[in-house]
């Protein structure tokens, strides 16, 4: 079957792989239809993420279809089609034994750890499938991706009327941006793409905006939040320099939320630290209640994902495309692999 592979950083190439065998206890075989290409993705290509190795299949955005169920499979039946929860949770560690099995002790997110679905077919267990009647593989391979937007916000503990900044207006930090506009804050996104803080104020209905390359941006947030600064940020650039510079703009009292990261330590100014007794929170994939709701969430309509997707490509044409997708100036926001 094809398979797509990251053969090492700056290489993908489209290869043939073993079918499946039928599922066991628990399990269920898919056919992946829609694969979002991730951040992740495009930092393992680069050679720049951490928690990896090489060859790899890429691929934890999934849009699927159940095609057979091992014995005692209940939540899902052939013909389902799926949303994929690709966190490998080992269920019995301390973090598991708490309900925080996205960040499991001995976690294997797949297309990160071990092969993802950038392949026709494989095996899952079947726990970590979210069916819907509605939804198409485009929506269903977009529902991950605001998981880790709407895990931050929670872990944020945002409230209605508070001031939520958002830093990285790509598609981790959007993700961050719909939660926090569903939560009822007043938000402000800060990137240096004027295109993407166009996107923001537009299509998510976020209400401030901030360039940091053309602006002062600690002298527009006191202006926007009437001098108190924001109550809650959001790191979503994973780059060191604005994580750093993040701890400057929280309110005194404020929370602070690193949803990205890079390879490195982070450093800040301790005395500013404890003088606004900030609050700093690591937020690290999402929970399955995540998917669950965020499939509600499209369905109803209060989550619109058409904007999301602005390129494609069927993975015949991938090898070719990948490296282009890295680049800003493609303007590249969800690119979606049709299998």
């Amino acid at each position: 079957m094809k398979t797509l592979v990251l053969r090492e950083p700056g290489q993908i190439a489209l290869d043939t792989s073993a079918e499946p065998s039928a599922p066991g206890a628990g399990e269920a075989l898919v056919r992946v239809h829609r694969v979002g290409v991730c951040g992740t993705d495009i930092h393992a290509f680069r050679g720049k993420q951490p928690f990896f190795s090489y060859p790899r299949v890429l691929g934890h955005e999934l849009g699927v279809e159940v095609l057979a169920v091992g014995e005692g499979v209940a939540n899902v039946k052939a013909g389902d089609r799926c949303s994929v929860e690709p966190y490998m949770n080992c269920g019995t560690c301390v973090a598991c034994r708490k309900g925080k099995g996205n960040c499991c002790t001995r976690i294997e997110v797949i297309g990160v750890h071990k092969d993802g679905g950038m392949r026709e077919r494989f095996i899952l267990p079947a726990r970590k499938l979210h069916p819907s009647a509605q939804l198409s593989y485009d929506q269903l391979a977009l529902v991950e991706t605001l998981g880790i937007g709407a895990h931050a916000v929670e872990r944020s503990g945002l409230k209605k009327d508070e001031f939520a900044l958002v830093i990285g207006a790509g598609p981790i930090g959007l993700a961050a941006m719909q939660f926090a506009v569903e939560a009822g804050a007043k938000t402000i996104v800060l990137d240096i793409n004027e295109a993407r803080l166009e996107f923001c104020q537009k299509q998510l209905g976020v209400q401030h905006a901030i360039n940091g390359k053309t602006e002062d941006v600690l002298e527009r947030l006191l202006e926007i939040t009437n001098g108190d600064l924001p109550d809650v940020v959001f790191d979503a650039t994973g780059n060191a320099a604005s994580m750093m510079k993040s701890f400057e703009y929280p309110a005194h009292g404020g929370r602070l939320v690193f949803i990205g990261l890079f390879v490195g330590e982070v450093t800040f100014d301790d005395p500013n630290f404890h003088r606004r007794e900030l609050t700093l929170l690591a937020s690290r994939n999402a929970n399955p209640a995540d998917f669950g709701r965020i499939i509600g969430l499209i369905e109803s309509g209060r989550i619109d994902t058409r904007p999301w997707i602005t390129h494609r490509a069927a993975v015949e044409e991938v090898p070719g495309l990948f490296e282009s997708w890295t680049k800003p100036e493609t303007g590249v926001l969800k690119a979606m692999i049709g299998f």
